[in-house]
């Protein structure tokens, strides 16, 4: 076999890591993307290992019945949304024995049957924010080449999966609810009527560079420009078309970014008109009204509200809190989970890596008007110690929802001498959720595990587990 070569009838039995497909040949694994379980397809081979094989399907010859077919016209070239053309319950099984998989082989843990995965509401139009690029030379399809699209022409969309500085128009995504759409085709189109230039990220020219568009379940809507260059005639053209047709925006920023890469946590944010932030409002667990978020243009806010709102809940319920316990929540963010969990808990300490996110989490607190939480800034296996500990109390209960990297070897440590009665870890990797659980288990019991989907059509699952001190 060699590289290019086209295998024929390839029957695809089951879905791996990555969103790929597995299927047997002579011997060895072939991971297939493009496909879903249960297809006949022909397959491209692009690469070739001792002990592996990958190839794109290429062809289909029979069609799986668990098939579900794209609702999106960029499907199959966009890194998003990769599993559009399996069906949302089949996404649900997989995700489901993902973390399962991740459970037995990494972890090598023991713990009880799994939940059934908690499936998301909408499965379109859920994300609260989406971040789009400028070019100024889209990149073409296959199929757009073909079909005779001119060269040269400018493009704000998403990048080109694993390229940094190639960008495809985007037509209509389904993932944010309008205006989304709407807004960003209104910048494109007062771009190219002002003759207004595209940034080039590689030649480091042009002046429109990012639009960030962030909306919230009440209405609210953010949108935030980054451009390359202090031209105020461009910049009012551009805002005084979306204050026209929008009227709506809660708050219209600006960037002037003169970096060579898009990043903005550096970057001074500026006000055009409204407000520098939105608000989004989330029922308390218990339902005795709604909670209030401040969500600024560099906050982190889980983006699938409707969602997220299910996902704290699993977690509420798994601490278990009886409103006798000091409770500890590590990577707090915006303090999201802190507030949430407050008024069922004696006392709540937050802590965070991201000093401008525990500003957030402290306006937060103060206009739901909770009182009994602190919040403290700071490398979390630095900040967390004996010290820390001796002076603030040892936590009855620890909720932990780190990034996708998982907890440091050095937090989940120092979480064993801290020795908790629960902890209850949500992560959106399930994989580094299992290695930090294969250490806490010198101590503790995996008593409850909940998946839950976060991001429909694409592989990440979000997953809960409640850990028990073990008792002699």
């Amino acid at each position: 076999m060699k590289k290019g070569e086209i295998l024929e009838n390839i029957h695809l039995e089951s879905m791996a890591a990555e969103g790929k497909c597995v299927a047997r040949l002579d011997g060895k694994v072939l991971f297939v993307e493009g496909a879903v379980p249960g297809d006949t397809v022909d397959v491209e081979l692009t690469k070739i290992k001792s002990n592996f094989l990958e190839g794109r399907s290429v062809l289909l010859k029979k069609a799986s019945e668990h098939r579900a077919e794209p609702t999106c016209s960029h499907f199959g070239f966009c890194g998003g949304c990769k599993w559009q053309h399996l069906n949302y319950d089949t996404q649900l099984q997989y995700k489901q024995q993902q973390v399962t998989d991740n459970f037995k082989h990494i972890g090598g843990l023991d713990f009880p049957e799994v939940n059934p995965i908690l499936g998301s509401a909408k499965t379109y139009q859920y994300r609260n924010r989406l971040d789009f690029s400028a070019s100024a030379q889209r990149w073409l399809t296959r199929e757009e080449l073909n079909s005779g699209v001119p060269f040269g022409e400018p493009a704000l969309g998403f990048h080109v999966p694993k390229s940094f500085d190639r960008v495809f128009d985007v037509d209509t995504c389904h993932l944010q609810p309008e205006p989304s759409n709407a807004i960003r085709k209104c910048i494109k189109k007062a771009a190219l009527q002002h003759n207004i230039p595209f940034f080039d990220l590689r030649k480091q020219t042009g002046y429109l560079r990012t639009v960030t568009i962030r909306s919230t379940s009440i209405g609210e809507v953010m949108v935030i420009v980054q451009v390359a260059q202090n031209q105020e005639e461009w910049l009012s053209l551009i805002m005084a078309a979306l204050e026209k047709q929008f009227p709506q925006i809660t708050s219209l920023l600006y960037i002037i970014n003169t970096k060579r890469n898009d990043t903005f946590q550096d970057q001074e944010i500026l006000t055009w008109k409204g407000r520098p932030y939105i608000i989004e409002s989330m029922p308390k667990p218990d339902g005795s009204g709604n909670l209030e978020f401040r969500i600024g243009p560099k906050s982190f806010y889980q983006t699938n509200s409707e969602q997220a709102y299910e996902l704290y809940k699993v977690a509420w319920k798994l601490a278990a809190l009886t409103g006798n316990e000091l409770v500890y929540d590590l990577y707090t963010g915006t303090g999201t989970i802190a507030n949430f969990v407050a008024d069922q808990a004696k006392k709540v300490i937050g802590l965070e890596y991201v000093a401008d996110a525990i500003e957030d989490a402290k306006i937060n607190s103060q206009i739901n008007h909770i009182t009994n939480i602190d919040f403290y800034a700071g490398d979390i296996k630095n900040l967390l110690d004996e010290n820390f500990l001796s002076q603030h109390g040892r936590p009855d209960v620890v909720i932990t929802d780190p990034p996708r990297a998982g907890m440091h070897e050095d937090v989940c440590k120092m979480l064993l001498q801290a020795a908790p009665n629960r902890i209850v870890y949500v992560s959106c990797n399930p994989a580094t959720q299992a290695r930090d659980l294969k250490i806490l288990s010198e101590k503790y019991n995996i008593s409850e595990v909940q998946p839950v989907d976060m991001f429909p059509h694409t592989m990440h699952v979000e997953n809960v587990v409640r850990l028990d001190i073990k008792r002699e």
